[in-house]
């Protein structure tokens, strides 16, 4: 097993010498410089509390293009009801402790430690990071948060509080992003939730490939603090 130690300097391996669960390098630092390269290679950090900063690059990739989302029926008739008000980089610090509270109930820990929630808000204070919200007659019922670079969306992870909110959030997004002419977003990891919206796995050389031309459109950096969302 051939794992890569991190140095101070903000350097990654190529990904295709990633173990095969995706794993590639090992320690280094959240710094915004490191946290940016990492996604333009297509790397991103997961790890516990109680380890060092790991890094993965997974092969097959899950990603959605945006154009190919689908939502079904029942999803359709919440979404038309009205139910849930979108928004987006309102609340970004509460959607990510919100997604570390969550996640941690159901899992008993959290990939998204202290350090990871300040890295991240200082990414939002940059405008490279982003949050969208489901609220529900004032409160925050769920939502999603990811970098964005170029023409990609880097999903990292999403809650909710109730039924489809983060659904909702998550279908408001990509049809912004297809609105914006984003050509891909990232979804890391295979989960039947997000098939289920229309993400498909690929081989990672293929994501490496198609990440790469998206980095060169000019993307949209800066807040996205726009009026609430039109749900439809």
């Amino acid at each position: 097993m051939t794992v890569f130690l991190l140095s101070k300097d903000p350097e990654f391996p190529p990904p295709e010498y990633a173990e095969e669960d995706g794993l590639l390098a090992v320690g280094g630092d959240l710094s915004e410089k490191r946290l940016l390269l990492a996604y333009s290679r297509g790397i991103f950090p997961w790890y516990s509390e109680d380890s060092p900063i790991l890094w993965w690059s997974p092969d097959p990739r899950l990603v959605l293009v945006p154009k190919e989302l689908r939502v079904s029926r029942s999803l359709r008739q919440i979404i038309r009801k009205g139910i849930y008000t979108v928004t987006m980089d309102t609340a970004f610090e509460e959607v990510v402790i919100s997604c570390a509270q969550v996640h941690g109930k159901e899992d008993g820990g959290t990939w998204i430690t202290d350090d990871m929630v300040r890295a991240y808000v200082r990414l939002y204070e940059s405008g490279f990071a982003h949050s969208v919200e489901s609220w529900q007659e004032g409160k925050l019922a769920g939502g999603l948060y990811g970098v964005s670079l170029g023409g990609v969306f880097f999903g990292e992870s999403m809650f909710t509080r109730r039924r489809d909110a983060s659904k909702a959030a998550f279908v408001s997004i990509v049809r912004k992003l297809a609105e914006w002419d984003f050509e891909l977003i990232d979804c890391q990891v295979r989960t039947e939730h997000l098939i289920s919206l229309g993400a498909r796995e690929i081989p990672r050389s293929q994501f490496i490939t198609k990440l790469r031309n998206a980095l060169g459109r000019p993307g949209r950096p800066g807040k996205w603090n726009e009026e609430p969302l039109q749900l439809r």
